[in-house]
């Protein structure tokens, strides 16, 4: 599992980098992989990479270590990687470290806290028959075209979905698709956009509504919201 957490937030502001919020008393690091391993199936052994900028490892990375052994213990191990100035770059960087016999790797922001366990697990089962799935909605409002600030069209949203993580792929087609994609000159908005331009296939499994990217400071206070109300 790569966990993406070396984003600066210069969206969202302030002082601490995104990954190191809190959330009902965690930081979104923590319990981000904390749902993360909660959607494993029982016994299965895993690596756990935190992706993460180099200048964090001292100030707010290192206070969360004794929590992520603690979480990992006793099938699960941690690594870290440093993260790049690209995402491409930074998920190369996290499938380097990992060990060579790893065979499915999950790649989830940890922006997203309240990733949904139930679909994350469909998405491993999935991923593990497809080749590559990822967690997805259905665009539920009307899409606009704007150019200059100016209404060019209005986009059929039939068969639109919305992104989100995780994103699971398995390693051997990660790989493929990281060497077609750097032969190509192909840059990927996300991580199986990757597999797609390759031409292999990807499988979507539902998500959830409440699997929120905190982006900006309003989203922290709804996410906390769903998280008070049970809703994820």
């Amino acid at each position: 599992m790569l966990l993406l957490a070396a984003g600066r937030g210069t969206r969202f502001g302030g002082p601490l980098p995104k990954a190191y919020l809190q959330l009902g008393g965690e930081t979104l690091l923590l319990r981000s992989a904390t749902r993360l391993v909660q959607a494993l199936p029982p016994g299965t052994p895993f690596e756990l990479v935190i992706v993460r900028h180099p200048d964090d490892h001292a100030d707010h990375l290192a206070a969360q270590l004794p929590a992520l052994q603690v979480l990992l213990a006793p099938r699960g191990r941690l690594l870290l990687a440093d993260g790049g100035p690209t995402r491409q770059q930074s998920m190369q960087n996290g499938l380097a470290v990992l060990a060579a016999d790893v065979e499915l790797v999950l790649v989830h922001d940890a922006a997203r806290a309240l990733l949904p366990i139930a679909a994350t697990r469909r998405c491993l089962e999935v991923a593990a028959e497809v080749g590559a799935a990822l967690l997805a909605i259905p665009a539920p409002d009307t899409l606009k075209k704007v150019v200059a600030d100016r209404v060019v069209s209005t986009l059929d949203r039939a068969g639109v979905w919305l992104a989100q993580t995780p994103q699971v792929i398995r390693r051997d087609l990660l790989l493929r698709a990281f060497a077609h994609a750097e032969a190509t000159g192909f840059a990927g908005t996300d991580d199986v956009s990757l597999v797609e331009h390759l031409g292999a296939a990807v499988a979507v499994v539902p998500g959830s509504v409440h699997n929120l990217k905190i982006t900006r400071p309003e989203d922290l206070p709804l996410a906390a919201a769903v998280l008070a109300a049970g809703l994820a």
